[in-house]
């Protein structure tokens, strides 16, 4: 394996883990307002990431560092061509983190339910962000020969954009919802299994629709549906997600929460395999897309940054895996944070 290959394999796995850890983190504040019914409830909901929910930010930083390291022409035409959606990304995680922390200073009602808005707001708003930013990277974007992104603001908001980013809200609050399922003891626990029950359908529904919208919209979408290598990943992946509910009926919210992983792992690598070796495809000219070859840095830059990732990447991983061991314990109704 080249490498190359090696550092756009690392970013799509630190990616994919953004996306399993903070994805259950969004759903949870997504689901707060349907699920809370009281202060106390609340308090639990938000307890149940407080230990988790910073932690697993780092992982959308290391990669972006890691584009910007190994493949620059990609991090600076994808960060100019998103530049509104980073930006409303950054004030979503901003008034998130300053709700969980802020929220429980002062007692007063209005105070409260002022930050669980913004605690709703800055989690429902980076799902749908990042649903709109991947449907763009596998639909095309307008890229001139010299990488440079020649849309407008609103240029990535399109129908099919829009859907996707719909998508990608219902599937974390699935995901949440289970994840609540799992960390919350009471009325709650059986309140979040019926959650997300609920929620599975229109998840798997607006993934059917997208499949079939993004026949006609995206290149990567038909070479995903028509290679008949990568057919087994599409069933694979329906039939994780039809096992869903059986599970969750069954009262196997651990089997469940899995299958959500395994979701977001499976339509990472079936979207990555599609579209390799591109990496943004350009709607002007097929010739223009950046490639994992015309996108990186030198082979010197991807070889010290290898010797780097292998040093301190176990660290960071021994690190989380510790911190979800020790914070294992469901969340009690008499025994909850300061949130």
């Amino acid at each position: 394996m080249d490498l190359q290959i090696l550092w756009i394999v690392l970013i799509i796995i630190l990616f994919t883990g953004f996306f399993v850890l903070e994805g259950f983190d969004y759903g949870v504040g997504i689901l707060l307002p349907f699920l809370g019914k009281s202060d106390n409830e609340r308090r639990m909901i938000i307890n149940s990431i407080g230990p988790f929910w910073d932690g697993n930010e780092v992982w959308l930083i290391a990669a972006g560092g890691a584009m910007f390291a190994a493949f620059p022409n990609w991090y600076a035409t994808m960060f100019s061509g998103f530049y509104l959606e980073m930006f409303l990304i950054l004030l979503a995680l901003i008034l998130r983190g300053a709700a969980i922390e802020f929220r429980s200073l002062q007692e007063h009602t209005r105070w409260r339910s002022t930050w669980d808005g913004m605690f709703f707001i800055g989690s429902l708003l980076p799902g749908f962000i990042w649903g709109v930013i991947v449907a763009n990277l596998i639909s095309g974007m307008p890229i001139n020969a010299k990488m440079d992104y020649v849309g407008g603001l609103l240029t990535p908001f399109t129908p099919f954009s829009i859907l996707f980013g719909l998508a990608v809200v219902m599937l974390f609050a699935l995901h949440g919802a289970i994840f609540l399922s799992l960390r919350i003891e009471g009325p709650l626990m059986q309140r979040a299994e019926r959650a997300a029950l609920r929620v599975w359908f229109p998840t798997i529904a607006l993934l059917l629709l997208i499949a079939g919208l993004g026949f006609s919209n995206s290149p990567v979408i038909q070479h995903l549906l028509l290679d008949v290598r990568l057919m087994p990943l599409d069933y694979i992946l329906l039939a994780v997600l039809i096992s869903i509910p059986f599970l969750l009926k069954r009262h196997h919210s651990g089997w469940a929460f899995i299958m959500t992983i395994v979701t977001i792992i499976l339509a990472a690598v079936a979207l990555g395999f599609s579209a390799f070796p591109n990496i943004m495809v350009s709607t002007l000219n097929p010739a223009w897309s950046l490639t994992i070859r015309n996108a990186s840095s030198s082979p010197y830059t991807l070889t010290v940054m290898s010797w780097l990732a292998l040093t301190i990447v176990p660290i960071v991983l021994l690190y989380q895996g510790w911190n979800y061991w020790v914070f294992k314990q469901r969340i009690q109704a008499h025994k909850i944070g300061h949130y």
